[in-house]
């Protein structure tokens, strides 16, 4: 028997298949994102309904979204917001402005501690897209710091970046665990 490359399914396939449980979270981040104001683009719906079907997850709408043709990504944001309603997944923001930016403060912060976002991006986000509008509150200060020390890290500092980058998911768990349930008003 004679193995042909590129044919069949390979380790490396299926270690980067989704399972049902990725596939829905993975949704939710997208929902979260364009929820906060965060452009997403037609192509990346498309993609990620397409990853998300193969995964499994089956709703109405969802199919016609991993199906849309170049011709229709105009369609892709109005399909993808349908498929999250079929899901119960969409995401909406609290309508107050300033409720809003500390709902994005604590999503960011989760997406730091539990490793999905890197803890300078992460911090980079909270401070240009939070802490600005906030006129930066207290509950905040660690985090900008820490997204000013990351941005302008020098080797010469005595410091490793990986120590500065530990500080920020410190800062973010810390900033999680002074989360009150419901809006945040502060």
């Amino acid at each position: 028997m004679v193995a042909v490359e590129g044919c069949g399914p390979t380790a490396t396939d299926e270690e980067t298949e989704m399972n049902r449980d990725d596939a829905l979270q993975q949704l939710s981040h997208i929902a979260h994102e364009r929820a906060f104001g965060r452009h997403v683009g037609s192509d990346r719906l498309i993609q990620v309904g397409l990853d998300v079907l193969i995964a499994g997850v089956e709703s109405p709408s969802l199919a016609m979204l991993a199906g849309l043709l170049r011709s229709e990504e105009p369609d892709a944001p109005a399909l993808f917001d349908q498929v999250l309603e079929e899901l119960g997944l969409l995401s909406r923001p609290p309508a107050d402005p300033r409720a809003a930016k500390w709902a994005m403060a604590y999503w960011i912060a989760g997406q730091i501690v539990d490793g999905s976002l890197h803890p300078a991006t992460g911090a980079h986000l909270i401070w240009a897209d939070v802490a600005c509008d906030l006129n930066y509150p207290e509950d905040l200060q660690a985090l900008v710091s820490c997204a000013l020390n990351l941005d302008d890290w020098h080797e010469s500092w005595g410091v490793s970046v990986e120590a500065l980058e530990q500080e920020a998911i410190e800062a973010a768990e810390q900033l999680l665990s002074k989360q009150t349930p419901g809006e945040r008003k502060g």
